[in-house]
């Protein structure tokens, strides 16, 4: 029998990273060091769910430069399948350009994002049948509006759903009722239901008013405070497991990622949460964005489960 799949609709992105020495000097150039690495909310996703032993489609736009072909073969080598995404003619792929200062703190930076339209409603129906035929599919909003709206009345898979932004978090306003899961953050919550969800009875509140729109379950991130869960009667906070964060960017993916591989592993609301917090809690202890000691075993010890 053919392996379950997940198919991840959203970005993937070259990030490179210039990090003066010394305090930057406006107009100037500054020495330091530059890195290239990858990136794209909708990448991370997928990256987090093949080590956790998940087959998994990455559903993107690609252009026709040497990027993409860097892309390609980071993709391949981490067990993540392009067979699906588009390449467009002369197009650039997408680029996050930043600059920090010696502290890490980013200064500036410019993401030339714009082949990001080129993942149309047209595109994605040419993609239904492996859409459709998937365990989960996972939507990053920096789809365009239209395409979530599209993945939302036309997708028939469980669809899961990272708000990524407070402003991006409002495309899936239209869709809460064909969600099966979404995990936004307080303020993003707040976004999706315009309810003040800054103590708990706000965040009970917000998740009520989601439940309510439809969406079947809701994992609201507290941060360090952990996670809030809700599905039918159930209303549940689950505490983040100790860790010892090295770099805290891209746990909120191994989360996403987390929650899908959950929901394929048949687990319930409050173990889906434990092994989502555990795979976070994994990959900040990581230096990268991406931790390769994720795998499901580790994560379920972790979680305790």
């Amino acid at each position: 029998m053919e392996q379950p799949y997940v198919v991840v609709v959203g970005g993937v992105n070259i990030d490179i990273c210039g990090k003066a020495f010394e305090p930057l000097i406006p107009c100037d150039s500054n020495p330091g060091s530059v890195r290239m690495s990858m990136g794209g909310v909708g990448r991370n996703i997928a990256h987090n769910l093949s080590l956790l032993g998940q087959k998994v489609y990455l559903l993107t736009a690609l252009g026709e430069d040497d990027y993409a072909d860097d892309i390609r073969a980071n993709c391949a080598l981490n067990g993540i399948d392009l067979t699906y995404a588009c390449t467009v003619p002369e197009g650039r792929t997408s680029t996050y350009v930043y600059l920090a200062g010696p502290d890490g703190d980013m200064a500036l930076a410019v993401c030339d994002n714009e082949i990001a339209r080129f993942v149309t409603p047209g595109y994605l129906e040419d993609c239904l049948p492996v859409l459709n035929g998937a365990a989960a599919v996972v939507i990053d909003t920096n789809l365009s509006e239209d395409a979530v709206v599209w993945l939302g009345r036309n997708v028939t898979a469980p669809l899961f759903a990272d708000a990524v932004s407070v402003a991006k978090a409002k495309k899936l306003r239209p869709i809460l009722d064909r969600l099966h899961t979404v995990k936004p953050n307080r303020l993003e919550a707040e976004a999706l239901c315009g309810i003040r969800a800054q103590d708990e009875a706000g965040v009970r509140a917000a998740a009520d008013a989601l439940l309510t729109a439809g969406t079947g379950r809701v994992f609201i991130s507290l941060g360090a405070d952990g996670i809030y869960c809700a599905e039918g009667d159930a209303r549940l906070l689950v505490p983040c497991p100790p860790a010892e964060p090295v770099n805290d960017t891209g746990g909120g993916d191994a989360l996403t990622a987390g929650l899908v591989r959950a929901f394929t592993a048949g687990l319930g609301l409050r173990d889906s949460a434990a092994l989502a917090l555990a795979c976070a809690a994994i990959n900040v202890e990581g230096a990268d964005t991406i931790n390769p000691r994720l795998s499901l075993p580790a994560a379920m010890q972790r979680a305790g489960l």
